[in-house]
């Protein structure tokens, strides 16, 4: 059985829809342990209301970056992490990570990777860019985590519509509806290689 662990930030959005269909039966794995670096997110409660493992590493806990990543690389390790998937989670992964999970992490992208990644695109602002790029399609994107922003290896890709007069929130709305279908998708076929 796959053992997934998460990085998250915020709500943690895909940490909830693979537990969910963890408890669905739906996806053959277990949840080891969501790392957060924020204290007071959604997923840090949510986490504590579920009782799953968690753990809070950041900034404030680790002041020095090579700490934290070896704390975080540690904590996966501990928990038998065959899988890391990233929910939201903003900070570069360093090296130990790196590592220690060599392309056995995924992130998921609001946008047809290679358009709109890289460092600075994230949440609204990929919206925005495809609106003003004048794209007429989007979507999210499944990839592996590398060294730089957005461009490890796509995996996965899953395609919406941009139709005329297309807002940032009607388009992000599309978006956030595939992405936790398409994460659970690629954790299968991941599972299954």
């Amino acid at each position: 059985m796959l053992t997934i662990s998460f990085l998250a930030s915020h709500g943690g959005s895909a940490v909830k829809e693979i537990y969910a269909a963890i408890g669905q039966l739906s996806l053959d794995a277990k949840v080891g342990v969501v790392i957060f670096n924020n204290r007071d997110s959604g997923i840090s409660n949510w986490c504590k209301e579920n009782q799953i493992p968690h753990k809070h590493i950041s900034g404030s806990t680790h002041t020095d970056d090579s700490a934290r990543d070896i704390a975080i690389r540690d904590t996966l390790t501990s928990a038998g992490t065959d899988l890391v998937i990233l929910s939201g989670y903003m900070k570069k992964i360093g090296p130990e990570v790196l590592a220690r999970y060599r392309n056995k992490i995924l992130n998921i992208h609001p946008s047809l990777l290679p358009r709109h990644g890289g460092k600075g695109l994230f949440g609204d602002s990929v919206h925005e860019a495809v609106i003003l790029s004048g794209d007429t399609e989007s979507g999210a994107t499944v990839h592996l985590v590398n060294e730089e922003y957005d461009e490890g290896p796509i995996l996965r890709q899953r395609r919406v519509p941009v139709l005329k007069g297309e807002t940032v929130e009607t388009l992000k709305s599309k978006i956030q509806a595939i992405e936790g279908l398409l994460y659970i998708e690629t954790i299968k076929s991941f599972a299954c290689s």
